[in-house]
């Protein structure tokens, strides 16, 4: 099992002078931190106007810093925004490939659609066309960073001409594709695209299982046929994230960042809003009550069977060895959320990677070649399933016309 961090990058307010700022160094601190002590991946959200909840809307700016203050950890768009009207897909393929080069091959590159009429809305996407647009996209990515030139297409929701997409990617034929799962139907879209699940929904380990499964025997049937040039067959799960020697410090630590995190994204999907006038913390705190408290009673009565993602190091071990056993490939640690204090999160990361990640890393190296030998002949049949995009010939490849006569050499007629 792999572990990566997570950044929505939330602020809730109030905010004071400064406070974004802030925000983005701790962020990229920790990230720092977090190579340094050997986690896997980082990943990275885009999304747009969603004040409080994410001001991570450029987050192939803050993805490039990242890479350039460490070594090892890999660099996840978790997810880019796909649909044209979000990003042309020839500006997704330029930058990420551009990433990849600065990052020395490190980039994990996940799609999604977008949900709130926040996002589509500003951006003028029909909510019933987004997974289409997001898919349509994704493959084109895919194709412009693999071939030389990229043919062209015409499409239902965007077409381009004939053009050489520079530069490209360090990864050959691109890097690992993922996509954003929160429910079960999107974990068949996955896998049925051959690409990599980031499912953001909290589920328990044997919901987890049940998802693990239906992945896993799509990826295995005649139904999975590529997106991309490669099969990307993984399944990453967040989860909830906070760990102290003592469980109810790690739970009044953890437990409103997580629970914003929740409360945040179904308010901004379910209820009205006024830009520029949330009130998200306010609201959350309003009907929180005493629920902090509550919880750490709840789990101290618990006592040796209690687990989680939040709480010591042996109900965090307990926690990730039930997700390990459903079959999860990664585990990312939701641990910036809500008021989540940075040196927290550092003491946190610091612990996880001391006490609980050694086991697991351990066993990491063996599971990775098994699960690679049984798949391999799975993921032959599903590229040999797809249609790939034809290249040209050079003789078909068109000539792109001056826009002005061409320039007179001095002393020439």
């Amino acid at each position: 099992m792999k572990f990566g961090i997570f950044y929505e990058h939330q602020l809730p307010k109030p905010w004071d002078e400064g406070a974004e700022e802030k925000l983005f160094h701790e962020a990229l601190d920790q990230v720092a931190l977090a190579d340094r002590l050997g986690f896997n991946n980082v990943w990275a959200v885009e999304h747009h106007f969603l004040e409080e909840y994410s001001h991570c809307s450029s987050p192939e700016v803050f993805l490039a810093a990242c890479a350039a203050r460490t070594e090892n950890i890999r660099i996840g768009h978790g997810i880019r925004q796909t649909p044209p009207s979000y990003n042309h897909p020839a500006r997704t393929a330029e930058g990420i490939a551009s990433l990849d080069l600065i990052s020395r091959g490190r980039v994990e590159f996940g799609i999604g659609e977008g949900a709130t009429r926040l996002e589509l809305g500003g951006f003028q996407i029909p909510a019933k066309d987004k997974r289409a647009m997001s898919l349509e996209a994704g493959e084109q990515v895919a194709n412009m960073l693999a071939m030389e030139p990229y043919p062209g297409f015409q499409g239902e929701f965007f077409s381009m001409p004939c053009r050489n997409i520079v530069p490209k990617p360090s990864q050959k034929p691109h890097p690992p594709m993922w996509i954003a799962c929160t429910n079960r139907g999107t974990i068949e879209v996955a896998a049925r695209n051959g690409i990599g699940a980031l499912a953001f929904s909290f589920v328990d380990p044997a919901e987890a299982e049940h998802w693990v499964n239906i992945y896993y025997d799509l990826i295995d049937s005649d139904e999975c046929i590529p997106l991309g040039h490669t099969v990307n067959p993984n399944v990453a799960l967040v989860t909830s994230f906070s760990i102290h020697e003592n469980r109810a410090e790690a739970i009044r630590r953890g437990h409103d960042g997580f629970h914003f995190f929740r409360y945040a994204l179904g308010a901004l999907v379910a209820s009205d809003t006024v830009p520029g006038r949330t009130a998200l913390w306010d609201e959350y705190v309003a009907i929180r009550g005493d629920a902090v408290e509550r919880s750490v009673e709840s789990a101290e009565a618990a006592g040796d069977d209690y687990s989680g993602g939040i709480g010591t190091p042996d109900d965090v071990r307990k926690h990730l060895r039930e997700l390990e056993a459903a079959g999860v490939d990664q585990v990312i640690l939701l641990q910036q959320g809500g008021k989540n204090k940075h040196e927290h999160i550092c003491e946190s990361l610091e612990l996880f990677a001391d006490e609980v990640m050694p086991e697991f890393a351990e066993r990491d190296v063996e599971k990775e070649a098994e699960k690679a030998q049984r798949l391999a002949p799975a993921v032959e049949r599903a590229l040999a399933r797809k249609q790939w995009m034809e290249p040209l010939d050079d003789e078909d490849i068109p000539v792109v016309k001056a826009s002005v006569s061409a320039p007179q050499v001095a002393g020439t007629p």
